[in-house]
């Protein structure tokens, strides 16, 4: 395919399509976030366009590589502007209030398509190039943390900041998170904060950190190779873009010293005792206006992750955000009510239940990893 071409996933409806710009140049596939105005935040129909494109992509026998970006303004099929900015601030957490106010099945819908677009990317058997320039956080993570090479910026603000609204970090975050060194991942899983390229190198969660002025010129280079092979096309990547340099992931020792302790609550006793540390205040203070139940379930994802494939963590995510969203009725969930004060009535005041961390009993978190489905009907079986 010398020439290029350009072509829209299969899209429900024309607003979506305009959502996921997929082109083929060359012998690479070239995916854009296209909804800036919303951050690039994922709807089930992008979901569903991105796993087509990918699909499609990959049954393609002329595509050697596929890379996705998103961009920060209204982009054009075809265009050369340079549409880096922002990659994806995750899902679209008011169509989550609306499509519980609303009785939407469609909710079912966006959450089991997202996790299986996630184990689609992570076993993609192409390279996989994220440009993960901007904010990238929640779902953007879930598209993003299982490519072959992870490209960081000077700009990249990156986090899994579900605890912020009484959720637990999804889409696969107990696996990559607890795959961080030490116990870094419980620190980014259960205060949600929010980290840049060179933390992204040391975590694991990236593998070359770029100039973003230089996006668009390897996105272009990309697309103006000739590759014969999959392997080639992992050489040229290795060599003009680079690769993950195992040397850099590194535990902090300061997170370990907290965030690997047995429970919450010795955290944040431990964090609010050493008075004369900046960052330990600001971080006991940060855990206690999260849900303090939701804590706890995070806790415990993480923990059990460890030692889950990502296909097993991602049908325990399922059942756990089965639970966030149906355990209690109408708007009584912990991140219905996260929701709605951060987002929807903006009060930043959410009334959690239980209202503090002491009020947590032993127990409470173990009703999120008992399965509402057996084996045979569970709607990842097929992972």
């Amino acid at each position: 395919m010398n020439s290029t071409t350009v072509t829209e996933a299969k899209a429900p409806s024309s607003e979506s399509a305009s959502h996921v710009i997929v082109e083929r140049r060359g012998n690479a596939g070239l995916i854009t976030l296209n909804r800036p105005k919303a951050l690039n935040a994922l709807s089930l129909s992008m979901v569903r366009d991105l796993t087509a494109a990918l699909t499609e992509l990959q049954a393609d026998p002329a595509v050697m590589l596929v890379a996705i970006r998103g961009s920060n303004k209204v982009g054009r099929p075809g265009s050369s502007d340079a549409l880096f900015g922002g990659f994806s601030a995750g899902g679209d957490i008011r169509y989550f209030h609306q499509a519980i106010l609303a009785n939407d099945s469609s909710l079912d819908d966006f959450f089991t398509e997202e996790y299986q677009l996630n184990h689609l990317i992570h076993q993609y058997p192409k390279p996989f190039v994220a440009f993960m320039d901007g904010v990238v956080m929640g779902g953007g993570m879930g598209i993003s943390q299982g490519a072959s090479l992870r490209i960081v910026t000077e700009h990249t603000r990156m986090a899994m900041p579900e605890t912020n609204i009484g959720l637990f970090p999804d889409v696969g975050g107990g696996y990559f998170l607890s795959r961080c060194p030490g116990h870094v991942g419980e620190y980014l899983a259960l205060t949600g904060d929010v980290i840049g390229a060179d933390e992204a190198l040391q975590y694991g969660l990236a593998d070359v950190k770029m100039d973003a002025a230089q996006m668009p010129a390897v996105w272009a280079a990309l697309g103006a190779q000739t590759f014969a092979s999959i392997n080639e096309a992992n050489t040229w990547l290795a060599s003009e873009v680079g690769q993950s340099d195992a040397a850099l992931i590194q535990p902090d020792s300061h997170i370990d010293s907290f965030f690997s302790l047995l429970r919450v609550k010795h955290m944040v006793d431990a964090l609010e005792k050493a008075k004369d540390d900046r960052w330990a205040q600001k971080t006991a203070t940060a855990l206690r206006k999260r849900s303090p139940l939701m804590l706890h379930v995070t806790l415990v994802q993480i923990r059990r992750a460890r030692q889950m494939t990502l296909a097993d963590d991602l049908r325990m995510e399922r059942d756990m955000v089965h639970h966030s969203f149906y355990d209690r009725p109408g708007t009584a969930s912990e991140v219905m009510e996260g929701i709605r004060a951060l987002v929807i009535d903006k009060d930043y005041t959410p009334k959690w239940n239980p209202s503090s961390i002491e009020d947590v009993k032993p127990g409470m978190a173990d009703e999120f990893f008992v399965s509402p489905w057996t084996a045979e009907t569970h709607p990842l079986k097929a992972l």
